[in-house]
């Protein structure tokens, strides 16, 4: 009796254990799986443009986009961004199409009634041509289902501002400068 109790209370012992190193490593790589960001560069030699776009999903699904961008010709003013279908920065960030718009909505301003999941908006500039946007939603995800994934998509800073009621676009301008999300 005393053996099998001892034995019983090894192997208890032994698969506890191994169910805490096992939700260890799986958060491990849930953490590593929930990263990712787009390096942004200009589209056009005469116009220089740069940034970057960091993402985390957190714990509760939401993604959180940390973006910095310097356009030093457009200091002291507004551009617009968006996320836009393909994540191809070619041909002066024309390859990557259109804005990406899973839901098939109407162009608008983030949070408004109707807006396309990609539209961003517009985003103000410092004297030296600096800014930065910090923006958690629920409408991304990071490897998710193809209605909230941004994995792959492209990141377009354009040269004007967005009027949010032109459709399709809201006449932001020319693409300036291009990025690709991908996984980190």
């Amino acid at each position: 009796m005393k053996k099998s109790i001892s034995f019983s209370l090894k192997a208890l012992t032994f698969t506890f254990i191994a169910g805490i190193l096992i939700q260890a490593s799986c958060r491990q790589n849930v953490s590593a799986e929930k990263k990712a960001e787009a390096v942004i560069t200009a589209t056009k030699a005469d116009y220089p443009a740069s940034g970057i776009a960091k993402f985390e999903q957190e714990k509760d699904g939401k993604v959180e986009m940390k973006l910095e961008l310097t356009v030093p010709g457009k200091a002291n003013q507004s551009v617009a961004v968006h996320f836009h279908e393909h994540g191809m920065c070619g041909n002066e960030g024309n390859d990557a199409h259109g804005h990406w718009n899973p839901t098939n909505k109407q162009h608008g301003k983030w949070g408004s009634s109707s807006f396309h999941a990609g539209d961003i908006g517009n985003i103000t500039l410092d004297a030296s041509g600096k800014g930065q946007l910090t923006l958690e939603t629920d409408l991304w995800t990071i490897g998710g289902d193809s209605t909230t994934n941004i994995l792959n998509k492209g990141i377009i800073v354009h040269s004007g501002v967005d009027d949010y009621t032109t459709q399709p676009t809201g006449n932001s301008g020319a693409r300036v400068a291009c990025g690709v999300i991908i996984m980190k």
